[in-house]
């Protein structure tokens, strides 16, 4: 007799009547509500403060043009506005659209290019609603967040996700290695540039920064105690300082036999492929080829290592700089200065 098949949902397969769900276990109907009464949650606190911005740059005839648009939010009730650099860079006008309906003209208070990051004004009579900054330093892989931002023009678009990765690093515009990225599946687009990423208690843990694309699930935030330290910068200061050897370089392979004879814990260092005329580099007398393996007692193993070490603290200070020469072990003393950030 030939076999007959029938659906696992067909009616008449079977006469059997479905399990009753046991009482002590929670319903998906239940678990769904949970979940959807945390996004709902997190949005509406949230949302209010979520900015719309629209960029306009001047063309070489001197007309003003609308160049692109981000997304932004304010972290103060008197209109400071955090977002990305490269939202607002190079722009002659910067227009804030609030959750309100109403528009506003914005001043840029300092940006920083090499952590993506760019702090606003925008002046009002009254307070303005303004988001939580979290702790991104208790943030935990698998937990909820929630992104809020204005991709392609849709303004206040809500997505969620869960937190990927925790200690991600990328690339800036501007060539420097951004470390502790947060990494989302928290659909982003064009447009969201700039806009919040929230954790579950509503507040703020980073703020959303790229895509991959055509990658899907795989966006990064900037981490909200990076942006901390770079907002308090630009508050102080108008840009983060940072310190500079005056140098183009780039990281280099070391020989085994140099390695080897000079008991080296590293297998790269930082050629210098240029040097400023009169400055740090060419003050200590480094010259061009020169392999730079040690900066102010710690190993450097390329350009990122020493972009690390070369922070705020070390401008107009003297410190041990140890390079590779022509097969021999040079120490220097260099006086690193504040570079400019553009």
């Amino acid at each position: 007799m030939a076999a007959v098949l029938k659906w696992i949902d067909d009616p008449q397969a079977s006469n059997t009547q479905p399990a009753a769900p046991s009482a002590s276990a929670p319903s998906d109907a239940n678990l769904l509500d949970a979940y959807s009464a945390t996004v709902v949650g997190v949005a509406e606190q949230v949302s209010p403060a979520v900015v719309k911005i629209d960029v306009r740059r001047r063309t070489a005839q001197g007309k003003e043009t609308v160049a692109g648009s981000g997304s932004g939010f304010l972290f103060t009730p008197d209109g400071l506005i955090l977002t990305n650099s490269h939202v607002v860079a190079e722009a002659s006008r910067l227009q804030i659209s609030l959750a309100d309906g109403s528009d506003l003209d914005a001043q840029l208070i300092g940006q920083d290019p090499h952590t993506d990051l760019a702090v606003l004004k925008v002046s009002t009579p009254g307070a303005l609603p303004y988001v939580r900054l979290g702790n991104s330093r208790a943030v935990r892989v698998g937990q909820i967040v929630v992104a809020i931002g204005n991709p392609y023009g849709f303004e206040c678009t809500v997505t969620a996700g869960v937190v990927s990765a925790l200690g991600r690093s990328l690339r800036a515009n501007s060539g420097r290695l951004m470390e502790d990225v947060i990494q989302t599946d928290a659909a982003l687009n064009p447009g969201n540039s700039g806009g919040p990423l929230v954790a579950s208690n509503g507040e703020v843990i980073g703020v959303n920064t790229a895509i991959i694309m055509p990658a899907q699930g795989l966006c990064f935030a900037t981490a909200i105690n990076t942006a901390q330290w770079v907002v308090s910068e630009l508050l102080r200061h108008g840009r983060v300082r940072r310190a500079g050897l005056g140098i183009a370089a780039q990281t280099t392979p070391l020989s085994r036999r140099v390695i080897r004879h000079f008991d080296l814990p590293i297998s790269t260092g930082v050629r210098v492929m240029e040097k400023e005329p009169n400055g740090p580099a060419a003050r200590a007398e480094l010259e061009i080829g020169d392999v730079i393996i040690q900066f102010n007692g710690e190993w450097v193993e390329g350009i990122d290592a020493l972009h690390r070490l070369l922070s705020a603290e070390h401008v107009g200070k003297a410190a041990a700089i140890r390079v590779l020469r022509r097969g021999q072990v040079h120490e220097l003393a260099i006086t690193p200065l504040e570079i400019t950030t553009r």
